[in-house]
């Protein structure tokens, strides 16, 4: 496996309709993030669309992949995506939507359950294990008592998006941390307290 090589997925639902909602606010990080590698994105063998580049000069090489597949049905791009790059979930980071965590609040964490996560859920059954890395994006809780299925799939409100691209440019700041310097060093600069 090469260690300076990392798979970053980005979770979401395909196609415009749904480009601009809060359950695809893992698309938009790798949006900013190809955009910074000056990468494009490709149609993959694997069910997903691929784009590939250093963020530095000999710095580690990210795959960034968007499934194009449905988010409840992730698992089996992300695991096809680890056959085909030879790398183990260790070097994988997964870029999701978090209803526990409050809205434009970043939260890095490696292992643990799918925390009723349905693209979370899939990736950990696909590939056997829930031993990989995880940027969570605060989107805080539907108010009131609308359904959490209706809040993730409405676009962020226009105050949200008004500061949204702060919290974008954190997470793809941190994603490129943790390729170069590790996880730790992340949470150290990214990660919002408890």
């Amino acid at each position: 496996m090469d260690e300076n090589l990392w798979l970053v997925v980005g979770l979401g639902n395909p196609g415009p309709d749904y480009s601009g909602n809060r359950h695809n606010v893992g698309h938009m990080v790798l949006a900013q993030l190809a955009e910074r590698l000056h990468a494009n994105f490709k149609n993959h063998k694997t069910a997903a669309s691929v784009a590939e580049g250093r963020s530095a000069p000999g710095g580690p090489k990210l795959v960034l992949a968007k499934p194009n597949t449905f988010m409840n049905v992730s698992g089996r791009p992300v695991a096809a995506l680890l056959r085909f790059y030879s790398l183990e979930p260790s070097h994988l980071i997964v870029v999701h939507d978090d209803l526990d965590i409050p809205f434009d609040t970043l939260k890095l964490k490696v292992g643990g359950g799918h925390g009723g996560h349905n693209g979370l859920r899939d990736i950990i059954a696909a590939t056997g294990t829930g031993d990989f890395i995880r940027v969570r994006m605060g989107i805080g809780r539907p108010p009131g008592r609308q359904p959490a299925a209706d809040f993730v799939l409405h676009d962020f409100t226009s105050s949200e998006r008004a500061v949204l691209p702060n919290i974008l440019t954190d997470a793809t700041d941190a994603i490129d941390l943790i390729a170069s310097d590790g996880l730790t060093a992340a949470q150290q600069r990214f990660h919002a307290p408890s």
